[in-house]
């Protein structure tokens, strides 16, 4: 499989990323107001958006936005030149897609950070910019506790507790990237290192050989 196909991945990823979050900005309005049930009441569609990373957590105001939309952009450039790495060390197919989904997953939640604040004008209120500083699009919602903890329970009880996060494409294909790779880690770096180590030796007696043709003809 060329190397380029798995960037083709990633394109994937983020199309079907990025038309659903127009979809859910087109056709939603945000918050309960909007919200549809599609299995029961555990997994709903439910427009929100995400002014951080992951779990809403946010770095401080007035740079931290642009300093996190600054590292996306390092970690996508990594993450791209390492698809080709890997290629050229015939790493395990599965292992690459796996690194394709959660580039393609990177780059979906990039494109909301430096683009969003300008096309959906939903940067966070007192902003210096919206260029970079778009909120993610959120809609995917599993629901597996909501409600009021007992209030008997110490530190935490009366509190609300959402066990789940809402998230959307672009964060669900980098989570099943990372526990694949978590998951098959032994098998996809073994036959990685494997393969490196084979090619390492083809070479080295490579060379060999052709030390001893020339030591032969010197003779």
């Amino acid at each position: 499989m060329k190397y380029w196909k798995y960037y083709l991945v990633a394109l994937l990823v983020i199309a079907i990323d990025q038309l659903s979050k127009w979809a859910v900005h087109r056709y939603m309005p945000m918050g309960m107001a909007g919200e549809i049930p599609v299995f029961g009441d555990w997994f709903k569609l439910h427009y929100t958006l995400n002014p951080g990373m992951a779990f809403g957590v946010e770095l401080p105001e007035p740079y931290g936005k642009l300093l996190l939309t600054l590292f996306r952009l390092v970690a996508v450039t990594g993450i791209s030149y390492y698809i080709y790495r890997l290629w050229k060390q015939h790493a395990p197919n599965a292992l690459m897609i796996c690194i394709a989904l959660i580039l393609g997953g990177a780059i979906g939640n990039l494109i909301d950070s430096i683009f969003y604040g300008v096309i959906y004008n939903n940067a966070p209120f007192g902003a210096p910019t919206p260029w970079l500083h778009g909120q993610v699009i959120d809609m995917l919602y599993v629901d597996i506790y909501e409600g009021i903890l007992p209030s008997t329970w110490p530190l935490v009880g009366g509190s609300h507790l959402s066990l789940w996060p809402i998230f959307n494409i672009a964060d669900a294909a980098i989570f099943v990237g990372v526990a694949l790779i978590l998951l098959f880690q032994n098998r996809f770096y073994g036959e990685h290192f494997e393969a490196a180590e084979a090619e390492e030796r083809a070479a080295q007696e490579a060379a060999q050989a052709r030390r001893d043709a020339e030591a032969s003809g010197v003779a």
